[in-house]
């Protein structure tokens, strides 16, 4: 059927790629703050347990909303972990690093999502795609303010 919402078909082929892009990286980010959920330990255990908790319950929830845009724009929403991996800017960990290097590495993969977000919104904007602009603009706010939030911790 066609899509006839006033931006054209390769326009919204550009801003759903581009949204896959977050979806990934959004997604893999909410595997690594589960896996860093599961497997945190010492001093600062229950407060970096409930932390990490919150965060994937969010990115949970983001995810779903970014599918959705990818699918009003006409286009399937990527959703195995081939195609996350293939997306996804940031990389998987092997074993289990330290409390405050799960930290550190959360911070990377939030200021991850934040530029690829960044770098999408303007692709959306030149569409006069105000929401997915909209949308895009709601995740720069958790993710640069998640990343200042770890940040804060990791100073002395």
């Amino acid at each position: 059927m066609r899509i006839d919402i006033g931006i054209d078909h390769d326009v919204r082929k550009d801003v759903a790629d581009g949204l896959s892009r977050v979806l990934a990286d959004s997604y893999t980010l909410y595997l690594k703050s589960h896996n860093f959920h599961w497997n945190v330990t010492g001093p600062m255990f229950q407060t970096l347990h409930l932390m990490f908790e919150q965060h994937y319950n969010e990115l949970a929830l983001a995810v779903d909303e970014i599918a959705e845009r990818i699918r009003a724009l006409g286009f399937p929403a990527p959703g195995t972990y081939r195609e996350f991996a293939a997306l996804s800017t940031i990389k998987e960990e092997d074993g289990v690093p330290a409390a405050m290097e799960m930290v550190r590495l959360l911070v990377d993969g939030h200021e991850t999502v934040a530029r690829t977000a960044r770098e999408v919104f303007k692709t959306a904007e030149g569409a006069n795609d105000q929401p997915t602009c909209d949308l895009l603009t709601q995740r720069l706010q958790v993710h640069e303010k998640t990343a200042w939030m770890l940040r804060s911790l990791l100073e002395e």
